[in-house]
């Protein structure tokens, strides 16, 4: 939830992070009250997390020409943020990082569902 959506009088994560008890796990609370035990079931469902830098329509006979070196041209410019998508549905967007050796995505905007 973004600062500007969330209710005046809620506490940010460091917020909450700092009031927990000595071993308490910051994810049994939400906002600074505890969440349901039932919550807790759900953080081992695995989920497929993809990062989508951009898309490109060709024919299949555009397809079969492409050969090692081959550049497709994507729907995005160098520097836009590229789209997160959870399980199919776009849920952030983000930028490319390296980590060490391997590459990453940092999200920068989290997307507002319209669905409940």
């Amino acid at each position: 939830m973004s600062d500007e959506n969330r209710p005046s009088g809620d506490m940010n994560y460091q917020e909450i992070s700092s009031k927990l008890p000595e071993n308490q796990d910051e994810r049994e609370y939400a906002y600074g009250e505890p969440m349901a035990s039932d919550v807790t079931a759900i953080y081992d469902i695995p989920v497929q997390v993809s990062a989508v830098l951009g898309r490109a329509n060709m024919q299949v006979s555009q397809l079969l020409k492409l050969g090692r070196g081959a550049v497709v041209e994507l729907d995005r410019k160098v520097g836009e943020a590229i789209d997160i998508y959870v399980n199919n549905r776009l849920v952030a967007r983000g930028e490319v990082v390296v980590v060490e050796d391997k590459l990453g995505v940092t999200m920068t905007e989290i997307v507002k569902s319209d669905r409940a």
